[in-house]
């Protein structure tokens, strides 16, 4: 039996060559579509040079099964998860590896109504029966084909979602980041148009290329935002929008070119959906928590927090009905779109905010900032994630209010807060800290906490 290194707690991915190639992808195939039953599957890729022929493979095994492959070409992960509601299909797939370097690539998996797969049951099986390759015979009645009204759906999914007569004049900075969102965006800017929406446009690195001839587009790095934050400024756009490689996540700048911090941005989209469905739930993460608990109260709605990660999310959106949820890792969840992630809706519905509040979008985030300052994410490399945590609670549970184990360790202090947690996704330890009204709090728990970290 072959281990397969590339199965993670919530997809693939992996080293090319390495941990991931066709042979893999096509037995990862198989083994999905044997595993969920899967009579039809919606097939998409990113803009990566290996992910067409990881695409081809990952077909060839669903094909092998006996599935109807529902290929949808170049597109976003959000497009496969429409696609997969839309069409009724029994899975999704998505080649990506999102804002991973070059020399990875990946698969995004969805069951039927896009539901994330079960890490204990679904995905572990998926991986075990890949391993071991003890497929069933093959079936006939495997077919692939293109779905050419995919996107037109999806356009008018996420459409759905404002009234474009009631949009104001807006200048609009898009950095696509060569990734998989230009023609996406394209479709949509052309459906805005055709309902004329008082929307200009300015594309920023638009057309795809797998080379990446800008990087790996994450513009949670700060690093990665100059580019689009220049050019808000040297076109005097209203707002700017970045995306990551498969746009499942959408980032805001305002018109001084300033990074919006993803906390805020949560609190304007809860704002958004409270204003039209008074008393609604929206869902946040445990990691800076007051700014959007704020909103959610003052607009009569109810928050609920879930553990950080995709799976979690969605699942308390289900669960809950919540008509929203975000995490401040700019990835954001709606109810109405199959309770899965866009990186699409949100820069709509923050321009419908700006219109409906006749402000730019600096005076609609900063006043929440000046409330409840936050620190931003902050990383650390730690020998024994527990053990740090252990040690940092040790030291300031005593003087604390409250704590709360939902997603590492939050200690409250009244006046401030933080949420310690080692990172899903990577060897780190993540520190959050907020305040009420006071960054200097920021500041003096960022330092208390940090040397705690540092032992």
């Amino acid at each position: 039996m072959t281990s397969l290194a590339c199965f993670t707690a919530y997809d693939v991915r992996g080293r090319l060559g390495h941990d991931l190639d066709d042979g893999i992808a096509l037995r990862v195939g198989r083994a999905f579509a044997e595993v969920l039953g899967a009579r039809r599957v919606a097939l998409g890729r990113d803009v990566r040079p290996s992910s067409a022929s990881l695409m081809d493979a990952v077909a060839r095994g669903l094909i092998e099964a006996g599935t109807e492959v529902l290929d949808l070409g170049l597109c976003g992960t959000e497009e496969m998860y429409w696609a997969t509601t839309q069409f009724g299909a029994d899975g999704g797939i998505e080649v990506t590896a999102s804002h991973n370097p070059i020399e990875w690539n990946g698969l995004k998996m969805v069951g039927r109504g896009s539901t994330p797969l079960d890490a204990a049951s679904g995905l572990a099986a998926i991986k075990a029966l890949a391993e071991s390759a003890a497929f069933a015979p093959p079936r006939r009645g495997g077919t692939r084909r293109e779905v050419p009204g995919a996107r037109a759906a999806y356009v008018k999914r996420v459409l759905s979602f404002l009234d474009p007569a009631a949009l104001r004049p807006l200048t609009i900075l898009v950095n696509a980041g060569h990734g998989a969102a230009g023609p996406t965006f394209d479709a949509i800017a052309r459906a805005l148009a055709a309902r004329s929406a008082p929307l200009r446009f300015v594309r920023l690195h638009h057309e795809p290329d797998g080379s990446f001839p800008k990087g790996i587009p994450n513009p949670l790095l700060p690093e990665n935002r100059l580019a689009t934050a220049r050019a808000v400024l040297d076109t005097g756009s209203d707002m700017g929008v970045a995306w990551d490689g498969d746009f499942d996540r959408c980032f805001l700048f305002d018109h001084r070119g300033r990074f919006v911090p993803g906390e805020y941005v949560v609190g304007l989209l809860a704002e958004a959906f409270l204003s039209r469905e008074p008393g609604a739930t929206v869902v946040h993460d445990p990691r800076v928590v007051w700014n959007t608990q704020d909103v959610v109260a003052r607009a009569g709605g109810r928050a609920v927090q879930a553990p950080t990660g995709h799976a979690f999310l969605k699942q308390a959106l289900r669960d809950t009905g919540a008509v929203y949820g975000g995490e401040m890792s700019a990835h954001h969840y709606f109810r109405d779109f199959a309770a899965c992630d866009s990186g699409m809706i949100p820069w709509l519905l923050v321009a419908a905010l700006m219109s409906r509040r006749d402000a730019p979008l600096a005076d609609l985030w900063e006043s929440r900032h000046r409330a409840f300052p936050s620190s931003g994410e902050i990383n650390f490399h730690v020998g024994d994630a527990a053990a740090t945590v252990a040690r940092v609670v040790a030291a300031l549970e005593a003087e604390a209010e409250s704590r709360d184990d939902t997603d590492g360790a939050s200690l409250s202090f009244g006046t401030w807060r933080f949420n310690l947690r080692p990172s899903n996704t990577e060897p780190l330890m993540r520190l959050n800290v907020e305040a009420r009204g006071d960054q200097r709090l920021v500041e003096e728990g960022v330092r208390r906490v940090t040397g705690l970290i540092r032992g």
